[in-house]
């Protein structure tokens, strides 16, 4: 009996010596390492998406590269699930959630953001031959809509603008928008409630944008920021700080036309 006391002993200083090696790593601010690990969703254009290559291109991309540029700092993109990258963040498994991710209150409650870089705002998209052109028109129609989005987060947020009117008073939820697009096309959703850049980009890319509306929201416009773990302050600095020297030195503008045709700062 000694010799199992002392066994389980043992094992429980082990595991308390793991439990504490662990914690401080988490600790250790990834503003410190030579590599870190963007998070992101790559179907997402055109923030983060993969190419016909294969490679990881984008706005977002670029934008990340450049900042971690300026201080010689190297980055490795991990495609994550959506619906799961706080708690990839949380776990360690990447050290930022950059990827058209939106600033909200529910959100600030689990990440550290960076400041805002970009604004962003909620649209419906919907086929011509529907003849749904507003909001009000989705009475009783199947919407669309991504899971662990921001827009999906706004339409139970604000039930009063869709969710209380639309089938089921629900969304049919998809892994990514790409998906979507796809059902929307064959006709399985009658809207798709998805970010203004995405829907505007992959119109404009695939030529269908005469195929479709593309309905302004109600929504109040969204900012995009980088997600950082609560306690690495140090990281958001070096994000903050680069962004900035980005803007100052036109390399932010740059990107911005290469993606956007237009510069889209922040004011």
């Amino acid at each position: 009996m000694k010799k199992i006391g002392l066994t389980l002993l043992a094992g429980a200083s082990l595991l308390l010596f793991a439990a504490c090696g662990n914690s401080s790593e988490k600790a250790e601010s990834a503003a410190d390492k030579e590599e870190v690990i963007v998070g992101l969703d790559d179907t997402f254009v055109p923030m983060g998406f993969q190419d016909d290559q294969g490679d990881i291109v984008g706005f977002d991309v670029d934008l990340a590269k450049a900042v971690f540029d300026l201080t010689g700092t190297k980055v490795k993109f991990q495609a994550i699930d959506w619906s799961m990258k706080e708690t990839e963040l949380d776990n360690g498994t990447i050290d930022m959630i950059w990827n058209g991710y939106t600033k909200t209150e529910a959100r600030e409650k689990k990440v550290l953001f960076s400041d805002t870089y970009m604004e962003n705002k909620q649209v419906l998209v919907t086929a011509k031959d529907s003849n749904i052109t507003s909001f009000d028109a989705m009475k009783d129609k199947v919407l669309g809509a991504q899971e662990g989005s921001s827009g999906y987060d706004t339409f139970n947020n604000q039930p009063e603008v869709l969710k209380d009117i639309v089938a089921d008073n629900e969304a049919t939820l998809y892994a990514s928008f790409n998906e979507a697009f796809i059902d929307l096309e064959n006709g399985r959703i009658d809207g798709l409630l998805i970010d203004r850049v995405y829907a505007e980009y992959y119109l404009t890319q695939t030529k269908k944008a005469d195929d479709y509306n593309v309905i302004e929201s109600p929504f109040k416009a969204e900012n995009f920021a980088v997600g950082v773990r609560k306690d690495d302050q140090a990281l958001a600095d070096k994000i903050n700080e680069g962004l900035k020297k980005l803007q100052e030195n036109g390399t932010f503008a740059e990107i911005s036309e290469k993606w956007f045709g237009e510069d889209v700062s922040p004011e």
